[in-house]
Formats: structure tokens, C-alpha cells, sequence
């Protein structure tokens, strides 16, 4: 199945307004997981529209910015305290239902990228395994999170020195890794990862 035939099965089915949602940030060990809706009007040029991992941060960047500039979209934040209270499943499922409940336009249709859908829509949903790669509206979502959470980390880093958290992201590398040993955990940190709840003790 191309990018975008799910979409276009939709609107066959006179569905318009059809929302793409994805997050980013799983499995960093500080740093928000990161949520984007977006919702493209039926005219959007797709091309060099993919999955964020696949393209460059400089590519990233121009597409983003094309995407918010011609799409309505949403970005929605969960944070470590969020994460460890509820574990990352749940952490990016409420990260993307609050993505789309800020929405400028209400959807009448979710396509959610895994296999799970949030609870509590306000409109039906389906969930689409490796969906950044088969829904044009999850691979602009995905960029847009993507770019959102690596600007924040950028930024988060003036404050946080030490973990290089413009580089990686909060992802554990061997550099942040042993920048935890040395430096210890940040309120950024998510506790209930292994690697930051060893240092608890």
C-alpha cells in the first residue's frame, strides 16, 4: 500500500478533515514524549513527506515549516513526572489525544500511527502499524513532533549542561550515560527508566 491510499479510501467514503497523529520520544531517558496532529488539506503536496528517522535534521526543519504553514496542526507535551506516573504507553497515548483535542479544527476521522488509538476521541479512530510510512498525515506529524522535541532539547541544555542533550536528545547514549553517573539526574530525567532508577539508590 503507497503513502496515502488509507486517507484517500476515506475521503472516498466522503470523510474530509481526516487527522494524522504521531509521537515522538519513547524511549529517551529525559525529555517529554512529544505528540503532533495534523490535519492536511486535500490539495497538500506530498512530496519528500516520510517518516521523520528518515530524513535529515535540515530536511526535517523546511518540511516542518511547510507543514505548519499550510496544515492545521497541534502539538501536545508529557512530561517525565507524567511518564513515570503513568509508564510510556500510556504517556504517549494521552500525549497524542491531547495533540488532537488542540486542534483548530475538530476531525471527523483519526488515523493514529502504532497499534492503539487514544482513548476518549471526539471522533472514530484507527490505528495504523508503521502508519508514518503508509498515511501522508502520520508522516507529517511525525516530522512535526520531531522537530519540536529536538528544539526543545536544544534549548532545555543551556540549563542543563553536561548531557549534551542538543546532540542526543535525551536518548541514552554512551555519553549520557555516563554523564549520569557523573552528574547525577535532572528534574528532565525519567525516573522509572532502569538507567535513571539505578542512580535512585
Amino acid at each position: 500500500m503507497m503513502i496515502g491510499e488509507i486517507e484517500a479510501a476515506l475521503r472516498a467514503r466522503g470523510l474530509s478533515c481526516i487527522a494524522g497523529v504521531d509521537e515522538v520520544g519513547r524511549g529517551p531517558l529525559a525529555g517529554p514524549v512529544v505528540a503532533a496532529a495534523v490535519i492536511l488539506p486535500e490539495n497538500f503536496d506530498g512530496e519528500g513527506i516520510t517518516d521523520s528517522k528518515a530524513l535529515s535534521p535540515a530536511r526535517r526543519e523546511a518540511l516542518a515549516a511547510r507543514i505548519t504553514r499550510q496544515a492545521a496542526t497541534a502539538l501536545a507535551y508529557v512530561p517525565a513526572p507524567e511518564i513515570d506516573r503513568l509508564n510510556i504507553h500510556g504517556a504517549t497515548l494521552l500525549a497524542m489525544r491531547r495533540a488532537v483535542l488542540a486542534l483548530p479544527i475538530q476531525p471527523v476521522f483519526v488515523l493514529a500511527d502504532g497499534k492503539f488509538t487514544p482513548k476518549d476521541l471526539p471522533c472514530p479512530a484507527q490505528a495504523v502499524v508503521k502508519g508514518d510510512a503508509r498515511v501522508l498525515a502520520i508522516a507529517a506529524a511525525s516530522i512535526v513532533a520531531k522537530v519540536a522535541r529536538d528544539r526543545l532539547m536544544a534549548t532545555v541544555e543551556i540549563h542543563f549542561p553536561g548531557y549534551a542533550f542538543a546532540k542526543n536528545a535525551g536518548y541514552p547514549t554512551s555519553f549520557h550515560k555516563n554523564s549520569l553517573k557523573k552528574i547525577g539526574l535532572t528534574p528532565l530525567h525519567r525516573l522509572s527508566f532502569a538507567p535513571c532508577k539505578a542512580l535512585l539508590g
